[in-house]
């Protein structure tokens, strides 16, 4: 899916905002909300959840993959990231390399659309190959 309608693309920023709303930050402050468009129409959404440890603090992307994954579904079209300081949408928010990997796990980096919309609304659209070029992936394996 290289193309999502501006109803649907709204909608999934809506739910992502939301999200930001819900987001477990004690320390950073930071918040990120996301909303995951499944291939079955579905939106599962994820918001971060920080730990004192570090590590094991969990982005909202993976987050919403998890919550899809554990419902048995598998196939993606795109998704939608919006996050910022105390829980204000600011610049945009890209997803971090271990988020760009999972997203290679379960869809076609060719075909996967990663929508992000800064704090005064200009969106950026791009594919996962572009966002993680050369990946490696399932086929790899085979």
């Amino acid at each position: 899916m290289t193309e999502i309608s501006k109803e649907l693309e709204e909608k999934l920023f809506n739910k992502a905002e939301e999200m930001m709303k819900r987001s477990y930050i004690p320390y950073s402050g930071f918040a990120v909300g996301a909303a995951l468009l499944a291939k079955n129409g579905t939106i599962y959404t994820g918001c971060n959840v920080e730990n004192a440890a570090f590590t094991p603090t969990n982005c909202a992307e993976r987050t919403a993959f998890f919550k899809a994954v554990s419902e048995g579904v598998t196939e993606f079209d795109a998704i939608a990231i919006l996050g910022g300081k105390d829980r204000k949408v600011s610049d945009l928010c890209t997803p971090c390399g271990v988020c760009r990997q999972v997203m290679a796990e379960f869809c076609k980096p060719s075909d996967f659309l990663v929508l992000m919309r800064d704090g005064q609304g200009a969106v950026k659209k791009q594919l996962l190959s572009d966002l993680l070029p050369e990946s490696f992936g399932p086929g790899n394996l085979l």
